[in-house]
């Protein structure tokens, strides 16, 4: 696992340099014909990536983006109307049925087709009409690392193909070296305040709240931890009602309009006893954790949680644990 998260620089500047003309194309064609509505199909850690797809997409086009709910193709076999949709999945493997099925169905009744996927022989990527393939290469760990922050990366190119956005496809060419020093963050802080923790929330919002989700799972996967992931305003609905005396918070606080809410919220829990870790920009001067910064705000998300992950790796072997091997998890997940 941390091989391949330290891998991920190189990764995304051979994503960059591959496919160019394909995103163009792909980018030329939305704008001619704008979808009606757009669809997300995915699962895991894809799902998540598809999550931070919507928030920048919806935010740059203006057009709602829905995620399709878990086996409504597949075992309910609802009669979606797909015409004039854009439908996107996003997967590392593209096998698994409940993603290529609802591509294959809706491509055959009018819609827009577009696979961001590792393998770029599967079942998934020939089902879909455009293929906008990851180039991460081979991923040995089961907790997927290198194969999201490129799902992350397609999206965002994706995004500025259509919507024409100069400042994010330059800012995306300057992603690799900013995801280099991210990695190199220390990060050690952390280690030593969430390695005993059994339950943790992680608290982030916007366009931050996909690599919360993201890390809330990898805290699952990795280190056998309950983990979950909640908006910074979310979670004043209930899951508040948890936190007590030294209730473990990590909050990934990133730049953008969301940022001032949650470290005012970081404050608030530190003054109730809560276990606090605050990760945001050096800036911030009672952060636990730096936040390298992207090129630009809106990529901010894809260096936290490339610091992340070297840090999870850390937590999982500081409890025991081989994040490489996962109890009772695969590489391959296939549900309908």
């Amino acid at each position: 696992m941390l091989d391949e998260a330290l891998a991920t620089p190189d990764v995304i500047a051979a994503l960059l340099a591959e496919d160019e003309a394909q995103y163009a194309r792909l980018g030329q064609a939305l704008r001619a014909a704008p979808p009606r509505g757009i669809v997300t199909i995915a699962r895991g850690s894809s799902d998540h990536a598809a999550n931070y797809l919507a928030y920048l997409m919806t935010a740059s086009s203006g057009r709602l983006v829905t995620s399709l709910p878990m086996s409504l193709v597949t075992l309910y076999h609802a009669p979606v109307d797909a015409q004039g949709l854009l439908a996107v999945s996003i997967s590392q493997s593209g096998r698994s049925p409940d993603l290529v099925e609802p591509i294959t169905r809706f491509r055959r009744t009018g819609a827009t087709t577009v696979a961001l996927v590792n393998d770029a022989g599967s079942p998934l990527a020939q089902a879909a009409e455009w293929l906008l393939p990851l180039h991460a290469g081979p991923e040995k760990s089961v907790a997927a690392t290198k194969s999201f922050l490129a799902s992350l990366v397609a999206a965002a190119r994706l995004t500025a193909a259509w919507c024409e956005l100069r400042d994010l496809r330059a800012a995306l060419g300057e992603l690799p070296a900013a995801l280099a020093a991210a990695s190199r963050q220390d990060w050690s802080r952390g280690v030593e305040l969430l390695a005993g923790a059994e339950r943790l929330m992680v608290l982030s919002r916007g366009l931050g709240l996909p690599v919360a989700q993201e890390a809330a799972l990898k805290f699952k996967e990795t280190s056998g931890m309950q983990a979950e992931a909640f908006s910074g305003a979310e979670v004043r609905h209930g899951p508040m009602a948890l936190v007590g005396e030294d209730y473990p918070v990590l909050v990934l606080a990133v730049r953008g309009p969301a940022q001032a809410q949650l470290l005012e919220q970081a404050r608030q829990l530190r003054d109730s006893g809560a276990r606090v870790v605050l990760a945001a920009p050096a800036d911030v001067a009672d952060r636990d954790l730096t936040l390298s910064p992207a090129p630009l705000p809106d990529l901010d998300p894809l260096t936290a949680i490339q610091s992340f992950y070297v840090m999870v790796e850390s937590i999982s072997r500081a409890r025991g644990r081989d994040p490489d091997r996962p109890p009772n998890l695969n590489k391959v997940t296939v549900t309908r």
